[in-house]
Formats: C-alpha cells, structure tokens, sequence
C-alpha cells in the first residue's frame, strides 16, 4: 500500500519519508553546520520552498501535455507530481546562494541536502511501511450495476481495466470521476467505478445531475472490494492489464499527469 489513513486524511508515504527526511535534515544541519540561528532558518526554509516549486515545476515540465489540457492542476499541491532530481537540483541552488559566503557551510550544506534526498529515494522504494497490492489480479468478484445486473470483475479481462473505488461522500473521488469519465471513452481501456457502501438512489442521482455515464457503474454496498484490496482509504484506483493482472495501484486522488502515464504504457 502506498499510503496511511490518519482519520479520514490519506497520507502517501513518499510524502511521510520526505517528512520524515526533512526533519532529519534540520536537526543534522542544526547541529553541524555552525550557522547562527537565525540564518539557518532563512537558509533551511528557503530550501525547503525551493526544493517544493523546483520538483513541482520538473514534474510538469515532464508531463507538459497533462498540464497544457489542465493548466490549473499546476496550482493543486495537494496532489502527487513532484521530481525529485528537479528538487535536489533547485534546491542546492538556493544553498549555492544564500550561504556563498561560507565555503565550510555551503559544502556541509551540500552534501547533507544530498544525503538526505538519497535517504528519501531509499525509502521510497523500499517502503517499509508499505508493501505490494493485495489484489494480484481481477477478483472473481460478482456485483450489480445502476441497472441491476451482475457484472463479474474478472470477466472483464480482455483490455486494460481500471478500478477506481468511489463513494459520493469523498470530495477526491468527486474530483477525480469526470477524468475517468474521458478515460472511459477510450477505445484500448474498461474503466470500472464501484461505489463503496452506499445504496443505489444516492450514487444513481449524483451520476446523473453531473452528466457523468460510465459503461460500468457498480455498486459494492459491504465494500467487499475494498477488504480484499486492503484499500486504507478513498478513492483507491488499481490499473490491470489485459489478462487481468495488478499492473498499479494509486491510494488518494488520481492526477491526469499519472492516468496518461498508465494509459500511454505498452
């Protein structure tokens, strides 16, 4: 799983190992740089802000065409898409600067932003506090669309298919639905919403008042989907390939930089 519930707030973990990387970088630099106090918060701050808008703006700058369809998702911070590489980079640039005069800190400074965005890469792909999807392939799992019938998950194998888990009380799935509306035009990919636990009229009404038609709506009123795929939380979207197997899996709001990613893969 690539992410931890904290109530009802989803945190992903490469967010909470670059948290937790920070807070070491502060206290090592605290400690070994000899900057007086005042000036290792400018620095360290500053380092911060630059490392954010330097990864931010590399991630855009990667997935250009994303951006251009939606150029406000730029201003979403909230969301994933940040490049570590453009950070690191922008980041030892703003040290590079603000600490030009003092050689011994500057290098100090250097080597401890490298150490910890190495440390945080570590992390992120080990993730000790994660581990793989639970669901290996499409479940044999039987539910009923808006209309009533019974669709089986594993039957839809064939092309790519995309599980997204939905309810009408979470503001990101809301947020999310009209982009797999697009990709549920597509020709080359069955994109599947299942509402998590709550009962056909609700989910019917808001599909319909916002103008949203999905080939396959489904309704998993005990929230089977969400046991069996060990979801910590809503949306959770799974992506299969054509014989039914995991391919990815994305806890928390889905961005359009990373469903084109999926969808433009081989």
């Amino acid at each position: 799983m690539d992410a931890i519930a904290l109530g009802p707030v989803l945190l992903p973990l490469p967010r909470l190992y670059a948290l937790a990387c920070a807070l070491l970088l502060l206290a090592a630099s605290a400690f070994l740089l000899g900057l007086p106090r005042a000036r290792h918060a400018r620095w360290f701050n500053g380092l911060v802000i630059a490392w954010l808008v330097g990864a931010r703006l590399g991630h855009v700058a990667l997935n250009l065409a994303a951006y251009q369809a939606a150029p406000l998702d730029v201003l979403k911070l909230w969301q994933p898409g940040y490049q570590g590489v453009a950070g690191l980079l922008a980041a030892m640039a703003w040290s590079a600067w603000t600490l030009r005069d003092r050689l011994g800190a500057l290098l100090g400074a250097l080597g401890l932003s490298l150490g910890a965005s190495l440390l945080w890469l570590a992390l992120a792909i080990w993730s000790p506090l994660g581990g793989g999807p639970a669901l290996r392939e499409l479940p044999p799992l039987a539910l009923e669309n808006l209309d009533g019938e019974t669709v089986r998950l594993d039957e839809l194998a064939g092309e790519r298919v995309i599980l997204n888990l939905w309810a009408t009380w979470c503001p990101p799935c809301r947020r999310e639905l009209p982009l797999l509306a697009e990709a549920d035009a597509r020709d080359d990919v069955t994109v599947v919403v299942i509402n998590q636990g709550e009962a056909l009229l609700p989910v019917a009404r808001y599909l319909d008042e916002r103008g949203l038609a999905f080939a396959h709506a489904l309704l998993d009123p005990r929230q089977s989907l969400m046991v069996e795929s060990e979801a910590p939380g809503l949306p959770t979207t799974l992506l299969f390939d054509a014989r039914g197997r995991t391919r990815a899996q994305h806890v928390g709001e889905l961005t359009r930089a990373t469903l084109d990613g999926w969808l433009d893969e081989p």
